[in-house]
């Protein structure tokens, strides 16, 4: 949607002015690194003695430090994925040697070993297995598209932060 409005919009005083007084938290990061950006510029270009390329780098500065943080805000729950995915198969293999031991120690209890005596811990053994996975491949699936979904928009995102560094830089 900004994007859109970036692009169709030549008024780049506007569209500042329109995302300055509509600052809110749920802004897309790209709305954030343009107010970045371009107030930046207005800073350096009201500045005297500033020289073009001087402007450019302080203004792209700016737009890499919001960039940044938008980042950072994105990767913040990829930790969280990685360890549920890495952890859940030991927490199962736990259950699983947990559930076997109580089966060995049921059949140390009796004489002649039955399927009956047996099936109970093999289950127990089964189920946490199962729900370690069950934690597990979710999990990963999950952590797998967040990296990629975070990856395309950091692309997007410098890629928007040269296009806009372009644009600044044909302004009078």
């Amino acid at each position: 949607e900004f994007e859109d409005a970036f692009w169709s919009n030549p008024n780049l005083v506007a569209l500042y002015q329109q995302a300055a007084s509509q600052m809110r938290h749920d802004q897309g990061a790209l709305e954030h690194i343009f107010a970045a950006g371009f107030a930046e510029f207005v800073k350096l270009k009201k500045t005297h003695g500033v020289d073009s390329a001087a402007l450019m780098e302080g203004t792209r500065r700016a737009m890499r430090a919001r960039y940044q943080r938008e980042m950072d805000h994105l990767e913040s729950h990829l930790s969280f994925l990685a360890t549920v995915g890495s952890v859940s198969p030991y927490v199962g293999l736990l259950g699983t040697v947990w559930g076997i031991m109580n089966a060995f120690r049921g059949l140390s209890s009796v004489g002649q070993a039955t399927l009956a005596q047996v099936a109970p811990g093999i289950a127990e053994a089964l189920v946490a297995t199962a729900m370690g996975l069950f934690a597990a491949i979710p999990a990963v699936v999950a952590y797998n598209r967040y990296v990629h979904d975070v990856a395309r928009l950091s692309s997007r995102f410098e890629s928007f932060i040269e296009e806009f560094s372009n644009v600044l830089q044909r302004q009078p």
